[in-house]
């Protein structure tokens, strides 16, 4: 009945119903109909879109630095002056960029000021990009505006505008994978106006609503790549991804349904320094953390507080270290937080003492000619590198952990499909070590000294990843000239995954000792990881693995991948076998098979045959062998024997 009347009446023009008794039009254009998705499963359908460990108090961002009592007070004052009053101001602006270079404090102050604003009500809002996140949502723009729409929608004083939110993602659900600009249209922009323009909307209602949306590190956003036809071979950079954003923003502080102001924080990084110098001062404010904050006092209050503490916990004399000390430390730091945070975790390492870490430190102070800005932090991070057993080795692993950095050269070694939740994961510090370890133990011997660089998980851990402190460690070490005689290059570390990967493969599993259930658990992620280590890119490329292709038992893995596929998979089990099958051939030529190609070909024609799978005949696989025919992967598939039809 409800259909009807909509679709007879959705275009009719001044009528009157008398015998109606009660319509709620309000509720019936607004909630999707009867036939359609609930509330609820509206909510959790945008929820899966939401970059959780984006928002300022998220569990993910539990250990994230935040201001000590009594330092940034001048800036953090500044902010929040700006976000209470800055309307009053005799050219407001409704955007503030918040900027400086690395190691500044950027972040520890807009975590500080979003928990400020929060108590007092003002937040909207946050997003806090993270470039070495273990979410990768966090490091892309692909959930920021429904991050920021479903925040939005949690606040009481936008309840109403959540009906108009969930109304278009049910009308659309495709929403989430089209332009920012409409999606912030959708899902925040036109909500806003429904609600405005609202006949029972009370103006007055503004003054009770929040006023603040913060946006951190937004130079750590890293680039959305997609496949355009159109343009074959051009890539979208980062840079591009960053601008959109900012575009998207503007395009709401220009709508004058959107009540809020916006801080952003970010590097000076060209692309968005361009942008608000392009912008003008109409829009934006600018504010730069120079010396004008006086971070010098900030610092050395820093470093007072946490040498106290260090002083209580290893009972030592209250002189210790003298004021002469901390203003090397605070001189060596020139208004770099992150450097003086970084010497107070080296110091504070229990497994030392803290005199002799101390005095560590004060050796590593390059001499302060002014050439090179981070010269004391890049002396600090050589020194601690240095603590390692196997220097060049520990850098080499740091720079094959899953990060921002590693992840733009070898992405395929650190994503994992979880088809329980439908989404991509990067893997704990646990099977990392399970992968990278050459003999039991050797993720403690390499990076058990990297405690103030990098977060260490338990060695039981199962979940959580290798995480780090500060950008600005992974700047050092992609930096040859910073990173000197320690730096490794990017072909050492792709021929260290696939050493190691392969090494597993003649292994028939990592070095450490696993239970059979995590046996299960470690192969299951480690066959997801085949399809590009088995991917050759050049003839050398396949000379170079090809011993330890002859060494590995092709059968007793050609086994072990069906099984693991299927438990999850089954509708694409071959998918894997296929592609060993044919990337192992690629670089033979048409008149004879190499060696390893024909080892790995017949473990898996073997596995498959006794099976009963369909697979390639003799004439099939000449036929191959001279046109590179890949046709013949089509037929390689489960037979009836595997309840398929042939």
């Amino acid at each position: 009945m409800a259909t009807t009347v909509h679709t007879t009446l959705q275009n009719a023009h001044d009528f009157k119903i008398d015998s109606l008794v009660h319509v709620n039009a309000k509720n019936y254009i607004n909630h999707a109909p009867a036939s359609g998705p609930s509330r609820e499963a509206t909510l959790k359908t945008l929820l899966r879109e939401v970059a959780v460990g984006a928002v300022h108090d998220s569990a993910e961002r539990c250990d994230a630095p935040k201001c000590m009592p009594e330092t940034r007070v001048a800036v953090q004052d500044e902010i929040l002056s700006w976000i209470s009053h800055g309307d009053s101001d005799i050219e407001p602006r409704k955007v503030l960029w918040v900027t400086g270079p690395a190691g500044t404090g950027k972040t520890a102050i807009l975590g500080t000021v979003a928990d400020d604003c929060k108590e007092k009500g003002l937040l909207a809002a946050s997003f806090f990009f993270s470039s070495f996140s273990a979410s990768s949502n966090r490091r892309s723009k692909r959930c920021f505006v429904s991050t920021l729409a479903y925040q939005l929608i949690q606040h009481p004083s936008f309840r109403r505008a959540s009906d108009h939110v969930l109304a278009y993602i049910n009308n659309d659900p495709s929403i989430f994978y089209k332009r920012l600009a409409e999606q912030l249209d959708v899902l925040i922009l036109r909500p806003l106006q429904k609600l405005r323009g609202d006949p029972s909307f009370d103006p007055n209602e503004v003054l009770s609503w929040p006023k603040v949306i913060f946006i951190d590190g937004l130079d750590e956003c890293e680039a959305e790549q997609y496949h355009d036809p159109s343009t074959p071979g051009k890539r979208r950079s980062k840079e591009d991804d960053q601008v959109e954003i900012l575009i998207t923003l503007m395009q709401a502080i220009n709508d004058p349904a959107f009540p809020f102001r916006i801080v952003i924080a970010s590097r000076p990084e060209r692309a968005i320094r361009d942008f608000f110098i392009n912008l003008g001062g109409e829009l934006s404010l600018e504010l730069f953390l120079d010396d004008k904050y006086n971070p010098d006092a900030d610092v050395a209050l820093f470093l007072r507080s946490k040498f106290s503490n260090v002083r209580r916990r290893f009972k030592l004399p209250q002189n210790w270290p003298n004021e002469d000390v901390i203003q090397l430390l605070v001189q060596a730091a020139s208004g770099q937080f992150i450097y003086a945070a970084t010497v107070m975790r080296f110091i504070e390492d229990p497994a030392q003492h803290p005199h002799a870490q101390l005095e560590c430190v004060l050796k590593s102070r390059p001499a302060d000619d002014g050439s090179k800005p981070f010269a004391a932090l890049d002396a600090l991070y050589t020194t601690i590198l240095l603590t390692s057993p196997n220097p060049k080795t520990a850098v080499l692993w740091v720079r094959a952990l899953p990060t921002e950095s590693t992840m733009r050269r070898a992405r395929f070694f650190f994503h994992f499909y979880s088809p329980e939740e439908n989404i991509f994961q990067s893997p704990s510090a646990l099977f990392v070590n399970q992968l990278f370890e050459s003999i039991p133990g050797e993720a403690e011997y390499v990076l058990g000294t990297l405690s103030s660089l990098i977060h260490i998980p338990s060695p039981d851990d199962e979940a959580r990843p290798y995480t780090f402190h500060h950008k600005s460690f992974l700047d050092f070490i992609d930096d040859d000239e910073r990173c000197g005689d320690l730096y490794v290059d990017r072909d050492t570390v792709l021929e260290f995954y696939r050493q190691r990967w392969f090494q597993i493969l003649k292994d028939y599993g990592p070095a450490m000792h696993l239970s059979t259930e995590d046996q299960d658990v470690f192969l299951r992620r480690f066959m997801q990881l085949q399809s590009k280590v088995f991917a050759f890119p050049s003839k050398a490329s396949f000379v170079a693995a090809e011993p330890y292709l002859l060494s590995a038992p092709a059968a007793w893995w050609a086994e072990k991948i069906i099984e693991t596929r299927s438990a999850y998979d089954s509708d694409r089990v071959a998918g894997p076998l296929d592609n060993i099958f044919r990337s192992v051939h690629n670089w033979c030529s048409p008149y004879k098979c190499r060696d390893a190609c024909k080892h790995w070909r017949k473990g898996i024609i073997s596995v498959c045959k006794a099976r009963g799978w369909i697979i390639p005949g003799k004439m099939e696989l000449m036929r191959n062998r001279w046109k590179r025919d890949s046709a013949i992967y089509s037929i390689f598939r489960p037979g009836p024997s595997e309840g398929q039809p042939s």
